[in-house]
């Protein structure tokens, strides 16, 4: 198969999955250099205040614009924890007693979230389309059929099974694609009460995190389906839908095409 473009991949994927939302480009910046021909070459948009990161990739998933997001940009203390900008600190830990029993068990947890390594200067969210450089991840906000599907061509074109998803208490959009970033694995988590809320996730969206060196894969398997049963669907084989709601070999909810002779004998 032919090597599609971020165009091509993002018009497959929103076509046979039937996204409501862009797939987002994830690009982390850790190198100066990088990160000015990015400047140079994309058209960006920064926040006029700061946002948490999943605010953020509402201008990526919502509106289609390229966001780039520094320091200065994020005003949430989970995400500049898990971006490496801010140290675990006795506010960040207490914030977190609200989910758990006792202090000493909200720094536990919090010490347990992933976290970039290295020293990041700035992360860039883009629809997959637009992306200028190659993504670090891929971010999907979907629903659960979809989610599946996705899940299902990666362990598949990765020949890699049972996924093991990581989710933490808070820190589910910045912290979910982290962990795939530093995995290298396809990662599958719920929203955080923050992201279902700031992050407008009221339709009860599902996170999925895909390694950017491997949307081309996924995508290629989600093609390679549809060309060998007719239909992107993985639940009913053959057909075009990927969530279609009907029991599996029900007899009663089958279609079939029909002719003239049949309107008139009904008539």
């Amino acid at each position: 198969m032919e090597t599609m473009t971020y165009q091509e991949m993002q018009r497959v994927l929103m076509d046979e999955l039937r996204l409501m939302h862009y797939p987002i480009a994830i690009k982390y910046f850790f190198d100066q250099a990088e990160l000015d021909a990015f400047k140079a070459k994309a058209e960006y948009y920064q926040s006029a205040k700061a946002l948490t990161f999943c605010q953020a990739e509402l201008g990526a998933r919502m509106e289609g614009l390229t966001v780039l997001m520094g320091r200065e940009q994020l005003g949430c203390g989970n995400a500049k924890c898990v971006f490496g900008w801010k140290e675990i600190d006795a506010a960040e830990i207490k914030g977190h007693l609200k989910y758990v029993r006792d202090l000493e068990q909200a720094e536990r947890f919090v010490r347990s979230k992933p976290r970039l390594a290295g020293e990041l200067l700035a992360v860039a969210v883009s629809p997959l389309a637009e992306t200028v450089y190659p993504p670090d991840v891929v971010h999907f906000y979907c629903d659960n059929m979809q989610a599946y599907h996705l899940v299902v061509d990666w362990m598949s074109a990765l020949d890699h099974h049972p996924l093991r998803p990581n989710m933490t208490m808070n820190s589910a959009a910045c912290g979910g694609n982290v962990q795939c970033f530093n995995t290298g694995e396809a990662n599958v988590f719920l929203a955080c009460s923050g992201s279902y809320n700031a992050g407008k996730t009221e339709r009860g969206e599902i996170n999925v995190a895909i390694p950017g060196a491997d949307i081309g894969k996924v995508v290629a398997r989600l093609a390679e389906r549809k060309a060998a049963t007719g239909g992107a669907s993985v639940t009913r084989s053959g057909e075009p839908f990927p969530g279609a709601d009907i029991c599996k070999n029900c007899p009663l909810i089958v279609f079939k095409k029909g002719n003239a002779a049949d309107t008139n004998a009904a008539s």
